[in-house]
């Protein structure tokens, strides 16, 4: 078998240089204070049961989708499932893709045009970003919720007229993945009404968190009806895999015709979508985990406050809690003794953060306890500040 290029083996010898590179981690049976699973869903045996005898009671006998949905995977639970998320969501439509990150890819590489401009926030996810460059329009980044910023970017856009966009499009996040915070939500839709804007969000970390049944923030705050577009994501609080796009009857009519992502690629299997209806049946009927989770970060923040570890950490009301402690080598040096004493926190390193935003990400859970929160984080302190005298 051939070595690769050494032009290759050059960018992987600067990560091993740098304590940067990327290993996939083994599994372990330490408490998870680091996996998506906010609620509990992925491990959840009613769910799995229900979704198993779903599937039984239905003829749903078939392990594959067979093709992609335009062609002969477009199964009869889609529509079920889809009809229930859109009535759980308060929207027109909802259309379901394999992943968030087709999702994102398929929505902002088809949606905005040529003579378009998208204004996105500086710390927006990956899928999100690699979905623009994929795009005709022009696209330029603002300061993290900083929507001054945005704001004179879109009057400097509209009073030019040799560049004055067709449709600008606004793109966020309701809570964002590495630091768990949350923009001014109701601030974003009042600027995007008062300069004609297409506000578009991702929620991906608010499904199962906020809500009173775990909406997700657009519609605690009641303003479904003003966001042109919701990407809700599975694999954090439902617990399972996929996504789904809400908005208007005709942008799913449009995702449908121009979203490559979308179209060029196999359907989730009948178990997959099953999942997916059922951990949204869940959300509509139990409240105990979400209240319970919610009980966490409450908690969570204050032991951090107590322990006098609040400078370090970014500020959230959010199940993603992480704290700064700059340089790869050092972030790391304290994830791998926290795991050594049983707690899986893991270190986000740059460059999948910027230099010198090195952190721990720690993601609260329903089924975590009130006393692994406060060990963790006394631990932590005696690593970051070495042990009270």
């Amino acid at each position: 078998m051939r070595n690769l290029p050494n032009i290759l083996k050059a960018k992987l010898e600067s990560r091993i240089q740098n304590n940067a590179l990327r290993q996939l981690p083994l599994g372990n049976n330490l408490t998870d204070f680091a996996s998506n699973d906010y609620l509990g869903f992925s491990k959840s045996e009613l769910i799995f049961d229900q979704t198993h005898r779903y599937l039984l009671d239905n003829a749903f006998v078939q392990n594959g989708a067979t093709g992609s949905r335009l062609l002969s995977g477009n199964h009869n639970l889609y529509s079920i499932a889809e009809t229930f998320i859109a009535e759980f969501h308060k929207a027109e439509s909802a259309l379901i893709f394999n992943s968030g990150y087709d999702a994102n890819v398929g929505f902002f590489s088809s949606v905005p045009q040529k003579g378009d401009l998208i204004l996105y926030d500086e710390l927006c996810h990956a899928s999100i970003r690699d979905g623009i460059q994929l795009s005709y329009a022009k696209a330029y980044k603002f300061n993290h919720n900083d929507f001054e910023d945005l704001e004179r970017k879109i009057i400097n856009f509209n009073g030019n007229s040799n560049q004055k966009a067709s449709a600008i499009y606004i793109v966020t996040e309701s809570v964002f993945s590495m630091d768990g915070d949350i923009p001014n939500l109701e601030e974003l839709v009042n600027l995007s009404e008062k300069h004609h804007c297409y506000l578009v969000l991702d929620e991906a970390h608010a499904l199962g968190v906020f809500g009173d049944k775990g909406q997700g923030l657009v519609q605690e705050f009641g303003i479904q009806d003003k966001v042109f577009a919701r990407i809700m994501t599975f694999g954090k609080g439902l617990g399972c895999h996929g996504a789904a796009i809400l908005g208007s009857q005709e942008l799913k009519q449009y995702l449908v015709n121009f979203a490559r992502s979308f179209i060029y690629t196999t359907g989730l299997s009948p178990h997959s979508v099953a999942t997916i209806l059922i951990a949204y049946q869940f959300l509509e009927k139990e409240n105990m985990d979400i209240e319970l989770l919610r009980e966490n970060i409450i908690h969570f923040n204050q032991e951090k406050n107590l322990l006098g570890l609040e400078p370090i950490f970014v500020r959230s009301k959010s199940s993603i809690q992480s704290v700064i402690i700059p340089g790869n080598e050092k972030v790391k040096s304290i994830a791998k003794q926290l795991q050594e004493r049983g707690f899986d926190v893991k270190a986000i390193l740059s460059p999948t953060v910027a230099e010198g935003q090195e952190r721990l990400r720690f993601c609260l859970h329903a089924f975590n306890s009130k006393d692994e929160i406060s060990n963790v984080l006394q631990l932590l302190s005696t690593f970051v500040f070495g042990p009270q005298i």
